[in-house]
């Protein structure tokens, strides 16, 4: 754990010497600014609603841009060559790689704190669903950010990397979304499926719901997409 502990402060450092990082925090942060100032009209309820819902979107394009040279720029500059002849296991990679761009993602999202202090000097807000929000949103950026690392690990280009992991979070995010509006009399096994997608468990938190059955959900799709990403790793050692 030391040594996952020692990449995860190296990759979280690597962040703030990369423009792409800085180009996402700040479209990140204009969007959720605009959606906050929708929000904070006269007459709306004190709340974060409106950001949460639509976060997830915008994380469906940022986690992959952030996550996409995780390993793949590893594989193309050679160095994890030098990376795996240490005395380092796979899963500390995977947890160091893992943990440093959940830091940077949890960088991401303090700033969107302003609006709560905002909201609390200005208005009189319930910050449950505030807490099961921000809970929710990361959760969701831990899985997203393990399925940019799994992609991430399956090629040297930063580019495919980062499209096949916007193509997975649509399969799994925005189009059991997009099934629910379209079809408005799906048969309830199709109803059952598309209320899986990441979303619509999502909701939830926004709401001020925290279900154990969601964190649950998170938390193990997590995990999988992590036990494949060292399961990556350990073949391509012996290659």
């Amino acid at each position: 754990m030391t040594r996952a502990t020692v990449i995860a402060r190296r990759e979280l450092s690597s962040y703030f010497y990369s423009p792409i990082a800085y180009v996402v925090m700040t479209l990140f942060l204009a969007v959720c600014g605009f959606l906050f100032f929708r929000d904070f009209q006269p007459g709306q309820p004190a709340g974060m609603r409106t950001i949460f819902d639509n976060m997830v979107w915008l994380l469906v394009v940022a986690v992959p841009v952030l996550c996409m040279g995780l390993l793949a720029q590893e594989w193309a500059s050679g160095t994890i060559e030098t990376l795996m002849t240490a005395p380092v296991h796979e899963t500390e990679v995977v947890l160091g790689k893992f943990l440093g761009a959940l830091a940077f993602f949890a960088v991401l999202l303090t700033p969107t704190l302003l609006y709560v202090a905002v909201l609390k000097a200005y208005s009189t807000m319930d910050i449950g669903p505030i807490f099961s929000g921000y809970v929710g949103i990361f959760l969701v950026g831990a899985l997203f950010v393990s399925i940019g690392l799994f992609c991430s690990s399956l090629t040297r280009s930063q580019v495919v990397a980062a499209v096949a992991a916007v193509a997975i979070l649509f399969v799994l995010t925005v189009a059991p979304y997009l099934l629910q509006l379209q079809i408005s009399s799906l048969s309830p096994f199709w109803r059952q499926a598309t209320d899986q997608g990441v979303y619509t468990r999502y909701v939830d938190f926004s709401k001020g719901t925290i279900d154990s059955g969601h964190v649950v959900f998170f938390l193990a799709a997590t995990a999988v997409f992590l036990f494949l990403t060292t399961k990556i790793l350990e073949s391509r050692r012996w290659k």
